[in-house]
């Protein structure tokens, strides 16, 4: 069919109009599009090309005001160093106000080193038993918000002390509680030179453990560095050593840690046995499993290097002891694995406080509890997918109660979880013999959250070394046991 009769077909008129359709729709298509588009720009601003005086004022006015947080950060930080220099100074001339405690029940003991041991050693008095006080979790911040918290702790430690007239102190970690946001300051040595200043002026002899809060990781100080102060400090009755280990050897040190030591309490001259009791101290380190701030509570134990060379130090004693084992009492920050097995025992029992005496017996699979005094006042939950009983302990578990049970150890002395108290006798299934496992009382004012408000859990532990070589250890309460509480729960 040729072009002429298709047109012919479509009449002119209709012709026209679908030309005039065709053409209006394509006319509300566009208009549709333009309206699209300005629904899709709507709310958005031009952008504005900025003149170079603008950018220049931009610019000048972002530099303004990071200068100016710059500034209030440096002024604030500034702002805590100076006042923690003062703070750190206020409570060195507090520590050397402190008098020399006076011994009026009986004479100071005054130890000598044995290079034939390498050890520092006291001779007991035949008549009386030798006292040691333990403390722990003392926490001077040292710091530009902590100083009353500190001289509250200060006051008691050396309050207890004075009063008790002790041949020894231990101090079983974290003597420095160096937490920014709390103390006020990065740098531990403030507090580690409180405290040993302190000790100097009270003039009793004394030695310590570290915790974990004593070196952070973000502490100004290493555990090596404060090794150091001790080291060149000249104090008179500081005994506390680095201890064993090459100094070359950095992974060893690491690993051994710092302050494993040990002194000697021989028995009077004349006697069978040359050797009434030796007191060891351990590095329990601080964090594992890359746990380096210690957000997640992963705690570290002993290692097994630390374990061979306890052994070894008793076995050496032991032969100068005419062969007859030493009895030995251990000192350490973190609790062992089998705290928490001991108590869990009592937990699980379902007995009430008021049904806890001493010598209550409690068993499991796991071993027997013995229940000499005191109570756990941590909480009890899971963590890290295992249920803690109230007990943080190390993550692993170590071979330390195992080689004690056979070299001699009579007991234990921690610290670190500031609300547990209890003191019990545990043995494992299959062991011959219990060890006592004890927490020592403690002193903190500043960590745990509202506890400068507690009292029950604050004081001092005595351990009184018999001449028969045993021992035994009582919690004393430093309101309830002593005169001259100065702080928060005294006078309120």
């Amino acid at each position: 069919m040729s072009d002429e009769i298709k047109n012919a077909d479509i009449p002119q008129e209709e012709s026209q109009q679908g030309v005039n359709g065709l053409e209006e729709n394509a006319e509300k298509e566009g208009i549709l599009k333009d309206l699209d588009g300005k629904k899709a720009n709507k709310g958005k601003k031009e952008k504005k090309q900025l003149t170079p005086e603008q950018k220049k004022r931009k610019t000048a006015k972002a530099l303004i005001i990071t200068g100016c947080v710059v500034l209030a950060i440096v002024i604030f930080f500034s702002g805590c160093a100076i006042a923690s220099t003062v703070n750190t100074n206020a409570h060195l001339s507090l520590a050397s106000s402190f008098e020399k405690v006076e011994y009026t029940e009986h004479a100071q003991l005054v130890p000598t080193f044995d290079n034939e041991l390498g050890h520092w050693t006291f001779e007991k008095e035949a008549d009386r038993d030798f006292k040691v006080l333990q403390f722990t979790d003392v926490h001077i911040g040292g710091g530009a918000f902590s100083g009353t918290k500190d001289n509250w702790a200060m006051s008691a430690v050396a309050t207890m002390i004075r009063q008790s007239q002790p041949d020894l102190v231990v101090v079983t970690g974290d003597i420095a509680y160096p937490v920014p946001f709390q103390a006020g300051t990065f740098n531990n040595l403030n507090a580690t030179k409180i405290f040993a200043n302190m000790m100097e002026n009270l003039g009793v002899y004394w030695t310590f453990a570290f915790g974990n809060h004593d070196t952070e990781i973000y502490s100004l100080y290493t555990r090596d560095q404060i090794c150091d102060y001790y080291a060149n400090a000249g104090f008179k009755y500081c005994l506390f050593r680095a201890g064993f280990c090459d100094e070359k050897d950095v992974i060893s040190k690491t690993s051994r840690g710092f302050g494993n030591d040990v002194i000697v309490v021989k028995n009077p001259s004349g006697s069978e046995n040359p050797i009434n009791q030796a007191l060891v101290t351990f590095d329990s380190h601080s964090y594992t499993d890359g746990d380096y701030f210690g957000m997640a509570w992963k705690y570290d134990n002993i290692h097994q290097c630390q374990i061979d060379w306890y052994a070894t130090e008793m076995d050496k004693l032991k032969a100068i002891n005419n062969n007859v084992e030493v009895n030995n009492l251990v000192f350490f920050h973190i609790p062992l694995t089998e705290y928490r097995d001991a108590w869990a025992n009592v937990i699980e029992s379902g007995k009430s406080k008021d049904e806890l005496t001493r010598g209550t017996i409690l068993t499991s699979d796991k071993g027997t509890t013995e229940f000499i005094y005191g109570t756990m006042g941590e909480s009890d939950h899971k963590k890290n997918g295992v249920r803690t009983y109230g007990v943080f302990c190390g993550s692993s578990t170590d071979t330390l109660f195992e080689t004690g049970l056979t070299h001699g150890m009579q007991g234990v002395f921690c610290g670190h979880d500031h609300y547990n108290n209890f003191s019990v006798n545990y043995t494992p299934t299959g062991a011959s013999r219990s060890i006592r496992l004890t927490y020592g009382m403690s002193i903190d004012y500043l960590a745990y959250a509202g506890i400068y408000k507690e009292n029950s859990q604050r004081g001092t532990t005595v351990i009184s070394l018999k001449s028969d070589s045993t021992f035994e250890c009582v919690a004393k309460n430093y309101y309830a046991d002593f005169t001259g509480a100065n702080d928060y729960v005294a006078n309120h």
